[in-house]
């Protein structure tokens, strides 16, 4: 048998990301791939037959430290984690400031945990096998599950979401087949372990006292997430509770927990406004043996 020899895609060093993949897509008839990260992408990947090309930027930009830089689709991005937990996870504040159609493609994440709270005004999208697009309000949140084929469609003017995803750095790949709303309607699918979760603020009970803890098995140490009065935003029923997020009251002049990692869990906390904040119990333990 003759051993066929693959060439190796050819890495192109580029001055500005956005503009290289213009000129490949728009001039060269190249179709753009995967870019990664999201948040403040360096490098992307594009075909055209059986020839494909990465473009890596010459330089690294991060949305830290309150900066605001644009990222995928246009989108603009501030990173809520200085350091990331060592690239366990990231958090993203993320705002649409033009209204109507959105800059988007059908698309997916490889990613193991990825979730949108709307922090203010309203945003359309749509998901594979979820039926038709569906608004995201203020206070409205959807578990992404891996690999959920979706797009953002469009916004109103200002809107903003906080997302949250496991691993920090993750590859989004354009989906160049499948189109959406899909026909086949299947609410239940399993994606990767996890099913899609749309949490509707409006249609909610009112904030209830609970007592247990975030997960059976947390070892979470803090105290703040027990005994308060907080929403479910039904992301531990969706994933085995392996991730688990809520609505919490903020208490009067108690400052917002600090966020920590350990060999098991990942606590985060979020201001979302004067009364609120969003509190997510994260696995941090390997599936690997």
């Amino acid at each position: 048998m003759l051993a066929v020899q693959v060439d190796p895609m050819m890495v192109i060093s580029v001055t500005n990301l956005d503009d290289a993949i213009e000129h490949y897509t728009n001039s060269r008839g190249y179709r753009l791939e995967m870019v990664v990260p999201a948040d403040a992408p360096r490098a992307a990947r594009l075909s055209k037959g059986g020839e494909s090309v990465q473009l890596v930027a010459n330089e690294k930009r991060i949305a830290e430290n309150g900066k605001w830089i644009t990222g995928r689709a246009g989108m603009e991005y501030c990173d809520l984690i200085p350091g990331r937990m060592g690239g366990k996870v990231i958090a993203s504040h993320i705002r649409l400031t033009k209204a109507g159609d959105a800059a988007d493609y059908v698309h997916y994440h490889k990613i193991d945990f990825q979730m949108i709270y709307c922090k203010r005004g309203r945003i359309k999208v749509v998901y594979q096998d979820q039926g038709e697009p569906l608004w995201l309000e203020t206070g409205d949140c959807v578990l992404q599950p891996p690999e959920i084929r979706h797009r953002v469609l469009e916004c109103t003017t200002g809107a903003e979401v906080i997302e949250i995803g496991m691993p920090a750095e993750h590859e989004t790949w354009v989906e160049h087949d499948i189109t959406l709303p899909t026909l086949t309607i299947n609410a239940a699918r399993d994606f990767g372990g996890q099913r899609f979760v749309r949490h509707i603020r409006a249609e909610s009970s009112n904030f209830e006292v609970q007592s247990s803890q975030l997960r059976d098995d947390s070892n979470f140490e803090h105290g703040t997430l027990n005994s308060e009065i907080r929403r479910d935003l039904g992301i531990a029923a969706a994933t085995g509770g392996r991730y688990a997020a809520h609505v919490q009251r903020l208490q009067p002049n108690v400052d917002l927990p600090t966020n920590y990692t350990n060999e098991t869990e990942i606590g985060l906390f979020f201001k979302l406004n004067n009364n609120e904040m969003l509190s997510l119990l994260l696995n941090n333990k390997s599936d690997q043996p």
